[in-house]
């Protein structure tokens, strides 16, 4: 499949059975390379229909301190750039169809080089950037050329986004947009669902990209409330917290993945449960 129409294909696929997609994160070579191999690649099976796959920083600060450990564990293990993209390649060679978004901050790409992390980045089967620290005013730097390459730039946008604001936070965006459901960092408390479907309401006033809302959902339950009016719901510290929590390799493994299939039963039964109490 061409990596350009991953993410509106599966957007697609998803709306035609009613139900929204579930996104995890997991910060790339967290706790180590093999592991990270080990847990992304059994993410698809598990029931996630994208990937976002954090590219580590040393200054990650928009993430809470769940997120921050995992980078700083990744990079005490030796990740980098180029690791990131390879384990992406291997991925692909057994996976052509789930989406994966790289996230994480511009430092890394700019030192990576802008035009030669495109080339590679699109080489290698990515889908779509999210950068959290470049804002639409520099859309030149990464955006418009993350274009040409065919990868999608997601917008972030925010309880603060003001209506003012928003045009230009949409004007280049692509894949979806993701809306980050509470103020402050990664990890925070929970969202509240009532102002949250306000949120997203509106927000859809203004686009058709699918949204996504993350930040702060932990459970099953928190997942499902939100999956009943978003198009994708993101679930990453609760994931991260196994990693950091577990004493071995294979207990990481094995409470990712179990709680990623607690989280996608729920997801794809949120609305039947919603449809049934409507009648």
């Amino acid at each position: 499949m061409n990596n350009t129409s991953r993410l509106e294909h599966c957007f697609a696929a998803l709306k035609q059975q009613n139900r929204p997609a579930l996104i995890s994160y997991l910060t790339a070579g967290d706790p180590d390379a093999e592991t990270s191999h080990r847990l992304l690649h059994g993410l698809p099976e598990a029931g996630v229909d994208i990937i976002e796959l954090g590219m580590p920083f040393s200054d990650p600060m928009a993430d809470g301190p769940a997120i921050q450990k995992a980078a700083l564990r990744a990079l005490g293990n030796g990740q980098t750039q180029a690791k990131t993209l390879e384990m992406v390649r291997r991925f692909r060679e057994e996976n052509s169809t789930t989406p994966i978004v790289l996230m994480g901050y511009y430092n890394p790409i700019f030192c990576y080089g802008v035009e030669r992390f495109l080339t590679d980045a699109a080489r290698a089967g990515v889908d779509g950037l999210i950068v959290v620290d470049l804002p639409p005013e520099h859309d030149e730097e990464l955006c418009q050329p993350a274009a040409r390459h065919g990868i999608d730039f997601i917008r972030l946008a925010t309880p603060t986004t003001d209506a003012k604001r928003l045009p230009k936070v949409l004007a280049n965006a692509s894949g979806f947009i993701y809306y980050v459901s509470v103020a402050g960092v990664t990890g925070g408390s929970a969202p509240t669902p009532e102002r949250l479907e306000n949120a997203v309401g509106q927000l859809r006033e203004h686009t058709e990209l699918p949204i996504a809302v993350g930040f702060g959902i932990r459970t099953a339950e928190q997942a499902a409330t939100i999956g009943r009016f978003s198009d994708a719901v993101v679930v990453g510290s609760a994931l991260v917290d196994c990693i950091e929590h577990a004493d071995t390799a294979d207990e990481a493994v094995e409470r990712v993945h179990s709680l990623v299939s607690e989280l996608a039963e729920s997801v794809r039964a949120c609305r039947k449960v919603s449809e049934a109490q409507a009648c």
